[in-house]
């Protein structure tokens, strides 16, 4: 069945990994979206249109994310790729620790997906498996495809994970800097081998967040210390590991958000966010825009467009 003329709308949101102790495994899906309009084409081409960000930097053509990520599906799913036109409009900033190219695979899946319906049927653990494969690991993609709070992992067949639906008084706050980092800089700083008490640190608090963002927000700043990652990595960005100990100093659980630059504050309810944000703004050595977020709830979506 021809999929030409076919238009779907997708909306990804953003998303935060690590959330301190959960290395590679912990993610949280983010009410800040990318938003686009996919439409099949009987042209033998690719073309994108971009406003918001990333506009008149990022490719227009089939080597753009968004594009690649879908032709990838058709290609793992056996189909025949039609052209496409892409119109993006993105929210989500590049380079700042939010799942951008995580969000820009998961779109260019959705939009295949939305487009194949009917044809295809995907599953949740297809859909991770073409993602990760295509980002490289689990942990932003899967909350960019199924919302909430994930646990991702990878076994013998292949990456899984697990949704969960996070207590209703935690509040995510992000402050995003002007400054980039890239994933490949700030995963380079990582060492090979950790002191074995650390890991024992960390796997303690990585059990104890998942019990914080269900049903205990009160423990949140004890659950999101970490000695795996961060410390390692701050050398990259001193801005951000000194506004995230001002904002630790002052008892908010602040931490890295995915390779950061950008900081996540895992505040337990929504007054906690204003009082942090008029510390940050007051104190920090850099101006950083605060965002009062919500979690998202619903991943990805896609729908015809008639």
């Amino acid at each position: 069945m021809s999929v030409v003329g076919r238009r779907v709308a997708v909306r990804v949101p953003a998303t935060s990994a690590n959330l301190g102790p959960g290395f590679d495994t912990l993610g949280l899906a983010l009410s800040m979206y990318d938003e686009l309009t996919v439409t099949a084409t009987d042209r033998p081409e690719v073309t994108v249109a971009v406003t918001g960000v990333g506009a008149g930097e990022v490719a227009l053509d089939e080597t753009n994310l968004v594009a690649s990520s879908a032709l990838a599906t058709f290609a793992a799913v056996r189909q025949e790729a039609p052209g496409m036109h892409i119109e993006a409009h993105n929210s989500i900033p590049h380079g700042r620790g939010l799942g951008s190219s995580g969000a820009a695979v998961v779109a260019g899946i959705a939009a295949a997906k939305g487009l194949l319906e009917g044809t295809v049927s995907f599953t949740e653990d297809l859909l991770l498996g073409i993602a990760s494969e295509l980002e490289g690991h689990p942990d932003n993609v899967a909350p960019a495809l199924f919302g909430g709070l994930t646990i991702a992992w990878t076994g013998a067949d292949g990456p899984r994970h697990k949704k969960l639906m996070p207590h209703r008084g935690v509040s995510p706050l992000v402050f995003i800097p002007e400054s980039t980092l890239s994933t490949r800089r700030a995963r380079e700083l990582q060492p090979i081998n950790v002191p074995h008490a650390d890991a024992v640190f960390n796997v303690s608090r990585s059990a104890l967040l998942v019990a914080a963002m269900l049903q205990s927000p009160e423990l949140l700043f004890h659950a999101t210390e970490d000695k795996l990652h961060q410390s390692y990595r701050s050398s990259a960005m001193p801005e951000t590991a000194d506004t995230i100990a001002l904002l630790r100093a002052h008892g908010y659980p602040a931490v890295v958000s995915g390779a950061g630059p950008s900081i996540l504050v895992l505040c337990d309810g929504p007054g906690d966010r204003l009082e942090a944000a008029r510390l940050v703004q007051g104190e920090a050595a850099i101006p950083w825009r605060a965002e009062m977020l919500a979690v998202d709830f619903k991943g990805a979506t896609v729908v015809p467009i008639p």
